[in-house]
């Protein structure tokens, strides 16, 4: 980068003096910064040019020269990020800013949240880790998760202001043969971030490679074949019938990428930079639904940039601030709400742990203060009695005569809440006679965790977006827990009563028939809810459009800035 050549050149020239005026020749100068004589003389005279020094050469050769520096390294280094952050040309700040990160932190806080820039309004949000790549399939980011839905569409979407999935790629579709057939009507005038037209075969040809996946192959069990049809139709042929089928399109995971670009899709947001320290969308100017009213969206990854208190975008995961640390305590609250997904303790049964001794632990975790007197930061956590609201935990009578094993082992997973929690559920299980052995797995799922096969409790969390029945029943039928804590029979056996489930076209019917499911896995003791999280939102004066989303986000094609200069 030439930028960053210069300043590296500068440096050179000061670092003898540290900046106090020097006797010198171009020889020694040259000698310095490991060029020519001839390219010394062109960097001075640029840099004087440039108001960075003043070069006054003594005739003769040989003679010495004096060398005056009217800037600092550290000054010139704040002004040529500053420029390269002003005209949009993020990489050459980040490459800046690998040599002074105090200086990147100095010149970003001003910057933060939305402001204009060479016309395009440009919202930044500063973000307290990496983002993980947006694979196909699940993710168990909320992030990741929110952000893949900025960038791909589906066949269909979840709409807040729409009980049930609307369309998305397709505008609508028809049920056929008892449930058998469904068949998708696909836009006629759709357009890749490439600009190149979206073919129904293509999205056919996505849908076959999502489903060669084993956890979507789970979740599209019914799917006997797809078939791209005349017409720009797509067309699902299903072994049994299945109306969670529009839910599950519409879901994170089945969202369709360009089949060999898959960094491509269809949403409002089109890709433009993915790196660990910069993340960049544009808007899509062919977007096939409301087009998004700013310009630019920009993840700053600034993992303990601002300090270890996560005073950045997140005081918390799911307490978001666009904008800069100093800005914090008049930041206004735009928007909050209680998540509807939950951290959970799921108990297996075994010959170690029965479903009595499994009741007196859900017990003693609900009828204690144990939830209420987390150590946690106020306003975080919202202890729950409900999976969903009405779903209700079917506490029965407390029996202090059950006695609790000698040793049970409980294995948990992020989010760091679960920490907490699992220290203070040791303490409760001890004062019980009861040596609870805690394995945690840093991670946020429960993939690749050896760790499962000798747990007896385990804890983690289930995030729920939009259409949360759905979402339960897809948790139930592709996480590797449930395989687990129910053992073959009973996950065969939940697996037939899901099909059943699936199969009742009625909305209710079929809500009413998973809140069942789900009523006996509390009642039996295998799953009990924790708490729930306060999602939170705050911005500048400014930013405006943003409400909080089912997973704590918001919809980036509904943020907007005042124009330039405006109110």
């Amino acid at each position: 980068m030439r930028q960053l050549n210069r300043l590296n050149q500068f440096q050179r020239l000061w670092q003898p003096s540290s900046g106090a005026p020097q006797q010198t020749t171009i020889t020694e100068l040259a000698a310095r910064c490991f060029c020519s004589e001839r390219h010394v003389r062109t960097l001075l005279r640029q840099a004087s040019e440039a108001g960075w020094l003043r070069w006054r050469a003594q005739a003769g050769r040989g003679r010495r020269g004096t060398l005056t520096f009217l800037v600092d390294p550290e000054q010139l280094r704040n002004t040529m990020m500053e420029q390269a952050l002003e005209s949009g040309q993020q990489q050459s700040a980040l490459a800046l800013a690998q040599l002074a990160p105090v200086a990147l932190r100095a010149l970003l806080q001003p910057i933060l949240g939305g402001r204009w820039q060479n016309n395009t309004a440009t919202l930044r949000i500063p973000y307290y880790r990496p983002l993980e790549p947006l694979r196909p399939g699940f993710m168990p980011g909320r992030a990741e998760q929110h952000l893949s839905g900025q960038i791909f569409s589906g066949l269909t979407r979840f709409d807040s202001r729409a009980d049930e999935p609307v369309g998305d790629l397709a505008h609508h579709w028809r049920i056929g043969d008892g449930g058998l057939r469904w068949h998708f009507y696909i836009r006629s005038t759709l357009r890749w971030h490439n600009g190149d037209p979206v073919h129904a075969a293509q999205l056919a040809e996505r849908l076959e490679m999502l489903l060669a996946l084993p956890p979507l192959r789970r979740l599209f069990a019914s799917v006997r074949r797809i078939e791209a049809t005349p017409g720009q139709g797509l067309t699902f042929i299903l072994s049994r019938p299945d109306y969670w089928l529009a839910h599950r399109l519409a879901s994170y995971c089945s969202r369709l990428a360009h089949p060999q670009q898959p960094e491509t899709g269809t949403g409002p947001f089109r890709l433009q930079r993915f790196g660990p320290e910069l993340i960049r969308l544009e808007n899509h100017d062919r977007y096939h639904l409301g087009h998004p009213l700013i310009q630019a969206i920009e993840y700053w990854i600034t993992p303990g940039l601002f300090g270890q208190d996560l005073g950045t975008s997140c005081r918390h995961p799911v307490q978001i601030a666009i904008g800069a640390p100093e800005e914090l305590s008049s930041l206004q609250m735009v928007s909050r709400s209680i998540s509807l997904g939950f951290c959970y303790l799921a108990l297996r049964r075994s010959r170690r742990l029965s479903r009595a001794q499994a009741g007196r632990i859900i017990n003693l975790i609900h009828r204690t203060p144990l939830l209420q007197n987390l150590p946690l930061d106020d306003d975080l956590i919202a202890p729950s009695r409900d999976l969903l609201p009405g779903w209700a935990i079917p506490l029965a009578d407390d029996d202090p005569g059950v006695a609790l094993p000698a040793r049970l082992t409980l294995v948990y997973h992020l989010p760091v809440e679960l920490h907490t929690m699992a220290e203070r559920l040791r303490d409760l299980l001890a004062e019980q006679g009861c040596t609870l052995t805690v394995v945690f797995h840093n991670a946020k799922s429960w993939d690749d965790c050896p760790a499962l096969a000798d747990a007896d409790l385990l804890m983690g969390d289930r995030l729920i977006g939009e259409a949360p029945e759905y979402v339960l029943e897809q948790w139930l039928r592709c996480d590797p827990l449930w395989p687990r804590v129910l053992g073959r029979v009973g996950y065969t056996r939940l697996g037939e009563t899901l099909d059943a489930v699936q199969a009742k076209e009625d909305a209710d019917v079929r809500h009413a028939a998973l809140r069942e499911v789900f009523h006996r896995l509390m009642a039996d003791g295998t799953l009990t809810p924790l708490f729930n999280y306060q999602y939170k939102i705050s911005a500048p004066p400014g930013v405006n459009g943003i409400a909080l989303n089912a997973l704590g986000w918001f919809d980036f094609t509904r943020a907007w800035l005042p124009a330039a200069g405006g109110e």
